[in-house]
């Protein structure tokens, strides 16, 4: 027997999941200000396994524009450079022993329009996202509904509740991009 409430429940469990894997998302769209989320989860070919960077050394922000990584392991030294210079994040590491900076240069006005748009896109997928769970949460009470498990006005009430909760999530994700918006195109 499927409870609507417990649909609902689920639903907006997974909608919150997916507005934290959003908030992830912006942490890697850099801003002119440096922070170690911006390269933390970068991956590494570490010996022939693919590491999250923040696994392999400790990474710091000793002044807002610069990044420092204290690398553990010596060997790991030339995989972490490739990764980085392979990013698309134009970071440009220099290599004292163990100890890699990366200096951030500051953004163009076109690679702040490039990350503008690449947050837009990041944003639309998020919103894709909640719908999904919407759409799937949707069948899911029609189903109870067909099976007799759930009342139409039962159903009436769940959809519309279910509703208020994807306006909810998605009013969210447009917040925290316009908050993200607004970081980018600050001078």
């Amino acid at each position: 027997m499927a409870d609507p409430d417990e649909i609902l429940l689920t639903a907006d469990e997974k909608m919150d999941s997916a507005i934290e894997a959003f908030r992830r998302e912006l942490n890697g769209i850099r801003t002119g200000r440096a922070h170690p989320s911006l390269i933390e989860t970068l991956s590494v070919d570490y010996y022939g396994a693919m590491t999250p960077l923040k696994q392999l050394g400790s990474i710091n922000a000793p002044e807002s524009r610069l990044l420092t990584i204290q690398v553990w392991d010596r060997g790991a030294v030339s995989a972490i450079q490739k990764a980085i210079q392979a990013s698309d994040l134009g970071l440009n590491p220099a290599i004292d022993g163990q100890t890699m900076r990366l200096p951030i240069p500051a953004l163009t006005e076109q690679r702040r329009k490039g990350l503008v748009k690449l947050l837009h896109n990041k944003t639309e997928d998020a919103r894709v996202a909640v719908r999904n769970v919407r759409r799937h949460s949707h069948d899911e009470l029609r189903k109870a509904e067909k099976d007799g498990d759930v009342s139409q006005d039962d159903l009436k009430r769940s959809e519309e509740e279910l509703q208020k909760i994807t306006d909810r999530h998605v009013a969210n994700i447009d917040n925290e991009s316009k908050k993200k918006e607004s970081e980018l195109l600050e001078v």
